[in-house]
């Protein structure tokens, strides 16, 4: 049974995604993809625990060895990010069905379940995959099935940065299979456990040309400034937890495909200046357009931009601790983005508006309150929260490593994560704060008009039920509350997570066994 674990994380969601295509009842078709998404991440635990005590485990699909057939690979870092993001992922499916975004009209709801159920398949096998070509066709099935979550019920705007989000990201992936094309031609593999040692032996020209068109393509579809102008224009459009769902994953797998790759395929010894460069200036670009934003979600889009020089900064170190901090960035910002994504949502809904200036206090905000200030903190740095914790391993690896490169990224990190609290402070000030002139009275409870094509605020549907109101808001504050309490966990667990993710940084700069799991002992 554990042989076959490898696949489960891939195979379930496709079955459920066409199982959820027949004519079943709204609540078989819910429960069916939270099952589903349930059982992968049992299995993705066990997945995690196997490779943290056994070593990598790989699986030959079809039983054809690498590189003749397609094999699947969890190591440390691979099976650590599935689980987080299939937490997420389940999370969000939980705060979309209370929303009843996309399961209003008959004709949504019977795309949305299997559209994000194959948005989960291509999460999976790309942080599976053990060659470059499914690795491209995983990114491929995220963007088919992205498209569609992304136009469902889609006014003229929400179509054109549908449109847009998928222009840039086939143009990305034409680049990425003129590489594969490439790289095969030269080479005469494109598996990645052989591709270490055949790229080595090729001229030091064409190895660094290789290096630098796979950072392009991954740089577009992980948002590294200035190939970024596609996300803010896109996400924002979204629904609130399709936009927590892309936020916190489609760009992460970017990320982990940078570490996969960059590690495996092209190993270094010091640091990586071209991308500290790159770091530097989508922390401090993104950060200034985020506080540029009036729109909330605009500016979470932003500050998720920006925060990805975040992860490329251990990266760019080239060596374990840097690479454990961008490894516990990653994770922290997986549930932290997701989060306050959820939180926007539900004051979006409560007011109607996604302006800052428009933004007003709901009655009892209590929860919501807590629900944007915990992972809001936690973004911006301050102690003792997850992203405090996961700075400071980049700052410690930074110092540790020394010279003018590492200390540019450290010093643009500081100034990175305090904008950020600047720019949390703004979105706290416009829609939790409380209002001078209201004094407390009853005014405070007055919503702003809402905006054309913004979200209806609840008051507005006197036709749905109040129960059924009532269910679907706590169903939403929930998912949110569950994002926040897993973010306060990775706190909690920082040490133990560290050490795994030291592990996993170690895999990623010694790759034997990587290797041994994929072509055997003898690593062919």
């Amino acid at each position: 049974m554990t042989a076959a674990l490898p696949v489960l994380p891939v195979l379930l969601p496709v079955l459920g995604a066409g199982l959820s295509l027949l004519r079943l009842p709204q609540a078989v078709v819910r429960a069916l993809s939270t099952g589903v998404l349930t059982a992968v991440l049992v299995c993705e635990a066990a997945l995690l625990v196997l490779a943290d005590t056994r070593g990598p485990q790989a699986l030959h699909v079809g039983g054809w060895p690498a590189p003749l057939g397609i094999t699947l690979v969890a190591d440390r870092l691979s099976a650590l990010l599935l689980t987080v993001s299939t937490l997420v992922a389940l999370a969000v499916l939980v705060f979309a069905m209370g929303q009843g975004t996309a399961e209003e009209r008959p004709r949504a709801a019977a795309l949305f379940h299997p559209a994000y159920l194959l948005l989960v398949t291509g999460v999976s096998l790309a942080f599976l995959s053990g060659d470059l070509f499914n690795l491209f066709v995983a990114f491929e099935v995220m963007l088919a099935a992205s498209y569609v979550l992304i136009t469902l019920d889609a006014d003229e705007n929400r179509t054109r940065a549908g449109m847009t989000y998928t222009i840039v990201s086939l143009t990305s992936s034409l680049l990425f299979l003129s590489l594969i094309a490439l790289v095969y031609a030269a080479t005469g593999t494109v598996t990645l456990a052989q591709l270490g040692p055949r790229l080595a032996e090729l001229p030091d020209g064409l190895r660094g040309a290789f290096a630098l068109l796979l950072l392009v393509v991954l740089g577009i579809k992980t948002a590294i400034i200035p190939l970024h102008f596609w996300l803010p224009d896109s996400y924002p459009t979204a629904p609130a937890p399709i936009t927590a769902v892309f936020a916190a994953l489609l760009t992460k797998v970017g990320v982990y495909t940078l570490l996969r790759t960059q590690t495996l395929l092209f190993p270094r010894t010091d640091v990586w200046v071209l991308l500290a460069c790159a770091a530097i200036i989508t922390m401090l670009v993104g950060i200034l357009g985020a506080i540029a934003q009036d729109d909330l979600n605009r500016l979470l889009s932003f500050t998720l931009v920006s925060h990805i020089g975040f992860m490329l900064f251990g990266l760019a170190l080239f060596d374990v601790r840097g690479l454990t901090g961008s490894i516990l960035y990653v994770v922290h910002h997986i549930v932290v983005q997701a989060a306050l994504f959820l939180a926007a949502g539900l004051a979006v809904r409560g007011t109607g508006t996604a302006a800052l200036h428009r933004l007003t206090r709901r009655p009892s905000p209590g929860v919501l309150v807590l629900l944007f200030a915990i992972p809001a903190m936690s973004l911006s740095g301050v102690p003792p929260f997850s992203g405090f914790i996961a700075k400071l391993a980049l700052l410690q690896a930074g110092v540790a490593q020394g010279g003018p490169a590492a200390y540019a990224l450290a010093a643009a990190a500081l100034l990175t994560s305090l904008l950020t609290l600047y720019a949390m402070t703004r979105v706290w000030t416009a829609a939790f704060a409380e209002r001078p002139e209201n004094n407390g009275k009853a005014d405070h409870g007055k919503a702003a008009p809402p905006e054309p094509g913004a979200p209806t605020p609840d008051a507005s549907t006197p036709d749905a039920p109040p129960p059924a109101r009532l269910r679907g808001t706590r169903l939403m504050l929930t998912a949110a509350a569950g994002m926040t309490v897993a973010g306060l966990t990775i706190a909690a667990c920082a040490g133990p997570l560290a050490r795994l993710g030291e592990r996993a940084a170690e895999d990623l700069l010694h790759p034997r066994e990587y290797r041994s799991a994929v072509l055997g002992e003898g690593e062919r």
